[in-house]
C-alpha cells in the first residue's frame, strides 16, 4: 500500500489548504484514514480521522476549520484546511488502518504546511 500526500505550502494566516491523499489502493479497504501533525519539536498527534462508515473525529484545535473528506472514486482523502493560523505550522502526514486479518497501519510521506506573513 502506497500513500502519497500532496498540497502543503506557504500560506498567510487566516488562508487555506486542501491536503490529499491518494492511495494505491481502494480506500474502502481501510477502516479508518486520517491525518496527523507533527510540529517542530513536538509530538506528533492526531488531526483528523474519517471511518469506513464515515464517521469523523477532529482535534480540539481544529474543530470547525479543518474538514476531512474522501473521494472513493479516486481512492483519494481530503484535509480542507481554513482559516489557518501559525501554529498549524507543521509536517502533515496521511494515514490509513487495516484491521483485519491483522491491524496494519500504513503512512504516507509527510507535506509541510507553513502558515506565516
Amino acid at each position: 500500500v502506497q500513500l502519497q500526500a500532496s498540497g502543503g505550502g506557504l500560506v498567510q494566516p487566516g488562508g487555506s489548504l486542501r491536503l490529499s491523499c491518494a492511495a494505491s489502493e481502494s480506500i474502502s479497504s481501510f477502516n479508518v484514514m486520517g491525518w496527523y501533525s507533527q510540529a517542530p519539536g513536538k509530538q506528533q498527534e492526531v488531526v483528523a480521522t474519517l471511518t469506513r462508515g464515515g464517521s469523523t473525529t477532529y482535534a480540539d484545535s481544529v474543530k470547525g476549520r479543518f474538514t476531512i473528506s474522501r473521494d472513493n472514486a479516486k481512492n483519494t482523502v481530503y484535509l480542507q484546511m481554513n482559516s489557518l493560523k501559525p501554529e498549524d505550522t507543521a509536517v502533515y502526514y496521511c494515514n490509513a488502518l487495516k484491521l483485519w486479518p491483522t491491524p496494519k497501519s500504513y503512512w504516507g510521506q509527510g507535506t509541510q504546511v507553513t502558515v506565516s506573513s
